[in-house]
């Protein structure tokens, strides 16, 4: 009976670690865009990031998730909007399913949220807020909602960019339709488990589950405010208006211990929220910082909180070329350092450093210090991206309008 059980154990330890160092869903397993995994590579070497593999891939704004071998993603050609599944470690493609027609836009064409995956299933959100859920062994679809049929309204002006998000039984996705700010659908059938707000645009924000004065909350930062709600009927719990110009609150929330951090581009700013420990209460600000000379601009860049301190891009003007790299004290709002003209990119965190992709195609490491900003290193890689790279098992994944790379940076 004891080897029986030390086998088990065995067993199940692999199986956790095995997953350990997965990035299941839009900004990694914790849905903030910080990943645990170490003994992470400090500089390129001479001859440029080691790259493991590239695939020639279509259109499209998606990022990447990564599960137990597998990488999929969205992308469109000239006719359809597909997700894909790739061998992670070869880059070589198991399945593609089309999805919707080919989505086109004039802020750029083809689909912009990233898949989640979850147990046997893979969900994805196209770019007119069609939601798919498919097999992740085979890619069979499972089911389908058209969300602009389901509640007779329209697809957000710059397209649907939600990531889905998985809350218990359930996938969650902000629709804006003007019966239903936020949606969710059972995760088996796809019918629709509730619905919460009305007259709220959907923006271009992905929902989060955060947990809040001990309580888990839905947190959802739509076009005009964030919305609080219970994860298991939508109820809401608090809300604080913050519209801003074309809807463009893009990044998602995150906590910073009981409070939550929202920041919007087009020259609008950021705010550190405390939120009440009952239903009854009202949000009140710990701090604000908006404007052109606001500490953070966040435009469709999530920041990353590091022992207390956030790390971001600051967009500077509306929606302008100019973009700085910014430390911000996240309890104060104090500014540590802004690095000036860093360029447009977005980031993740991993080991003690950031790890940027910017316009220009490069992979830039950056260290996560609030002394000052230091500089690793910088390579060119890829071609135009607004997508933050997915990090999986030693493994940086980052995809353009033309590829997708897996680069190698554990050493």
């Amino acid at each position: 009976m004891t080897r029986i059980v030390s086998a088990i154990l065995i067993l199940l330890a692999a199986g956790t670690s095995a997953f350990a160092g997965d990035w299941p869903q839009f900004l990694g397993p914790d849905r903030n865009g910080v990943s645990t995994e170490t003994g992470l590579i400090n500089v390129w070497p001479e001859s440029g990031p080691e790259i493991v593999w590239r695939r020639p891939l279509g259109v499209g704004m998606s990022g990447i998730a990564v599960v137990g071998g597998t990488a999929w993603t969205l992308f469109q050609d000239d006719t359809t909007q597909y997700v894909v599944a790739l061998n992670a470690k070869s880059g070589e493609e198991r399945w593609k399913t089309a999805v919707a027609p080919t989505y086109k836009n004039s802020m750029g064409n083809g689909p912009r949220a990233t898949p989640t995956v979850g147990d046997d299933q893979v969900f994805a959100f196209t770019g007119e807020g069609i939601l798919v859920c498919l097999n992740r062994q085979t890619g069979r679809q499972i089911w389908s909602v058209d969300t602009r049929k389901e509640w007779g309204g329209r697809d957000a002006e710059y397209g649907m960019a939600c990531s889905p998000l998985i809350s218990g039984e359930f996938v969650v996705v902000t629709v804006g339709m003007p019966d239903a700010t936020v949606a969710a659908f059972e995760r088996k059938s796809g019918k629709v488990a509730w619905t919460s707000g009305k007259g709220s645009p959907a923006g271009y924000s992905s929902p989060a589950l955060l947990t809040l004065n001990g309580k888990n909350q839905l947190v959802v930062f739509h076009g005009a405010g964030v919305l609080s709600l219970t994860p298991e009927t939508g109820t809401p719990l608090w809300n604080y208006e913050y519209p801003t110009d074309y809807n463009c609150n893009i990044a998602t929330p995150i906590a910073v211990e009981n409070e939550v951090f929202i920041s919007s581009g087009e020259n609008h700013g950021s705010a550190l929220l405390s939120v009440p420990e009952t239903s009854t209460g009202d949000v009140t600000e710990t701090w604000t910082s908006f404007g052109p000379q606001s500490v953070f601009r966040n435009e469709w860049q999530t920041a990353l909180l590091i022992d207390g301190n956030l790390y971001g891009f600051d967009n500077v003007g509306s929606a302008g070329p100019v973009t700085n790299l910014n430390c911000v004290n996240a309890k104060t709002g104090e500014l540590r350092w802004r690095q000036r003209r860093f360029g447009k990119g977005n980031a993740i965190a991993a080991d003690g450093k950031l790890w940027c992709t910017t316009m220009d195609g490069e992979l830039v490491i950056v260290q996560a210090t609030p002394n000052k900003f230091v500089e690793l290193s910088r390579a060119p890689l890829f071609g135009e991206t607004r997508q933050a790279p997915s990090l999986a098992n030693g493994l940086l994944y980052v995809r353009d309008n033309a590829e997708m790379v897996c680069v190698k940076i554990r050493e």
